[in-house]
């Protein structure tokens, strides 16, 4: 494709002649991308990862497991809990 075909047919659009077509376009374009950058970083910030670990999702007795080895909860707190899941999975 020659090079010098393709400058007149830029000129054509009213890139250069002081047309506002284009830039409104482009404005367009730009709050689009933008958009898009700052979402994905909302996304990311939230934890839009955890998705992407194959889509499991900690069960009851794994978040129990969890917050009594974290301390969170007492051993009895642990125990009575842990006896409610196992209840209420039957």
């Amino acid at each position: 494709m020659n090079l010098a075909l393709t400058f007149p047919i830029a000129d054509g659009w009213g890139m250069h002649d002081g047309g506002g077509g284009w830039w409104i376009g482009m404005m367009l374009v730009m709050v689009l991308f933008w958009a898009a950058v700052i979402l994905g970083i909302v996304w990311l910030a939230r934890g839009g990862f955890d998705g992407w670990r194959g889509g499991r999702r900690e069960t009851p007795t794994e978040i129990l497991d969890r917050r009594f080895a974290e301390g969170e909860i007492s051993a009895e707190d642990y125990r009575e809990r842990r006896q409610v899941i196992a209840n209420s999975s039957r």
